[in-house]
Formats: structure tokens, sequence, C-alpha cells
């Protein structure tokens, strides 16, 4: 791991996005999976689940029964016709999930690979391979891997909805030229950000619970590059969980923005003095504030969102190196 090398790979998603929309274009990779599919699993560890975890709600909202599961999980869902498996490992090599996703190919089910390394030890556990194609991430941390793992997993709820194919590759330049966008602006954001976020030794990053992926992976990568420690919390869920530590602490805290309940969780920043970096609207109440190019739309925020504390992340890391 090293943080030039995560300060590129970031710089290299509008690219790697734009990239990705053309492979889309020519034509679906989710071949292997029936349209009338509507028992789906994803499996997955860390990152992975995190972008799981969305995608499964989603299809949910759909009517269908899906759910994201810990590879690891010793009490799964069982495997068997008419069950779309979906094992998700950037590097291929993930133990638990190589291991999940062998159960319910010997099981009966349609069992596909979604890693950054076709060959890997993932593709064969599987009865086909989705390739992320992030390419090569330099600084050793998940960034562009979760992107795209969030964009198949988009192109794959699209398929099943039967929805235009067309729609993914735009979404994707939208969210590559919302992503170029924040990095040309981040000299006149990042270091008020990372001060605010970093200062306290711990921070807090609140997401509704449509992108609570934007929470975990947020959380994970502070914990990963800086090492400093951080958590997740959904907006709702945070006023019966972690509003008491605003009172306790000096609660630093990241909120993307799109819940109908951020207004409450601000309410509650006044009231307790706590410090907030906002991301995606204007609130009054905090301390600072980060717009980007189509932050209204919520699948572009999906996408671009986690930038933000990533370029955190990467600012921090590099001052403690």
């Amino acid at each position: 791991m090293n943080v030039e090398g995560f300060r590129r790979d970031l710089e290299a998603k509008p690219a790697s996005l734009r990239a990705l929309a053309g492979e889309l274009e020519i034509g679906s990779p989710w071949g292997a999976v029936p349209a009338s599919a509507r028992r789906v699993r994803f499996v997955g560890m860390g990152s992975s689940r995190y972008a799981a975890s969305v995608a499964a709600a989603r299809l949910r909202a759909l009517g269908l029964d899906a759910a994201a599961e810990y590879a690891s999980a010793a009490s799964a869902s069982p495997g068997g016709s008419g069950t779309v498996v979906v094992g998700i490992s950037a590097s291929g090599v993930t133990e638990e999930t190589v291991a999940a996703l062998r159960r319910h190919r010997d099981e009966g089910s349609v069992a596909i690979a979604l890693t950054n390394v076709p060959g890997s030890a993932i593709s064969v556990a599987g009865t086909s391979v989705v390739d992320l194609h992030a390419g090569e991430e330099a600084g050793g941390v998940a960034c562009r891997t979760f992107q795209h793992t969030l964009a198949l997993l988009l192109a794959l709820e699209d398929r099943i909805a039967g929805r235009p194919r067309d729609r993914i590759p735009t979404l994707l330049r939208e969210a590559a030229d919302a992503s170029e966008k924040l990095l040309s602006s981040a000299d006149s954001w990042l270091g008020a950000a990372s001060e605010l976020l970093g200062g306290g030794g711990q921070a807090f990053v609140i997401a509704p619970h449509e992108r609570l992926s934007s929470a975990e992976q947020g959380a994970l990568i502070l914990r990963e590059g800086p090492r400093i420690a951080a958590a997740a919390c959904e907006t709702a869920d945070w006023l019966h969980v972690d509003v008491y530590l605003t009172k306790s602490l000096d609660y630093r805290g990241l909120l993307f923005s799109g819940s109908r309940f951020d207004d409450q969780v601000m309410g509650w920043v006044r009231e307790r003095g706590a410090s907030i970096l906002v991301v995606g609207a204007d609130r009054p109440r905090a301390r600072r504030i980060v717009r980007y190019r189509g932050d209204d739309d919520p699948d572009v925020a999906l996408l671009t969102e986690i930038l933000v504390p990533e370029l955190i992340a990467a600012a921090l890391w590099a001052r403690g190196a």
C-alpha cells in the first residue's frame, strides 16, 4: 500500500469509468443471468459486500428475492436451480468468497464471479465470469474496483428489470464528469475538509440507506489509509444509535445528503456543536459543504460521492506518511 499510488488511482477514475462505459456499449456482461431471474444472492467481504448490499436492496425494491451475504457465513442461503449467485472479489482470491461461490455452483446455482482478475481462483469457482475492467490499483487500496463493482451491479439490475442497455453507459459518463469536477476543484475544499474530518483522531460517515455503501466504504478508507478510527451509520438510524456520541465526543462527521432525515440530524448537530462536512447539498448548519456536478441525481451520487472521503483519506495519509 502506498499513498502516491492511491492518489494516482483516484485521478484515473474518470478515464476508467469512461472506458467501462465503452465496454458496456459493446454488450451486456450479464448474459449468463436469465431474464426471468427472481432469486439473487450476492456473496463477498469488505468493500464487495458494501456494494452488494446496495444492489440487493435495489433488487428487493423491484420485487425480487435478493440479499447480500457475508461469504464467511456458516448459515447462508442454500443454492440450487432458480438461484443466481454473484461472488464478488476484486482480487479474485478472497478465500471466503471463492469457497461460497464454489458451494453454490455445486448446489446447482447460476454462479457468477465478478472480479478484476479473470483467470483467478474465483473465476474457476463459478460457472461464468464478469470482468470489472478497473485496471491495476497501484495504491493497493480498493477504489476503482469498488466503483466498478457498483456500476456493474447497476447494469445487472437493468438487465433483470428489462431497461434500455444504454442507460448505464450514459450514467457512467455522467459520473466520470462529476468525478473530474471533484478532482479539479479539490484545491478549494480538500484542505479544510481534511482538517475537519481528521482533526479529532476519529471520524463518522453517514449516508442514506439507498447509498449506505458510501458511508461504509468511506469509513473503511479512513481506517485503511491514514489509519484513523472511523465508523459508518445510516442517516435515520443515526438518530437512534449515534446521536449520543455528539454529547461526549469532539464529534466530526461527513454526511452524504439525500435522506429525508437529514434535517433532523443537522438539528442535533447545531444543538450539540458537532462538526459536520456535508456532501451533495447546501445545509446551513454544516461546517463545510462540498458540491459537485450531478449531485442531485442519486445514481450519479452513488458512483461519485465516495471520491470525497477517498481524497480526504489520501491527504491525511500523505500527512502522516
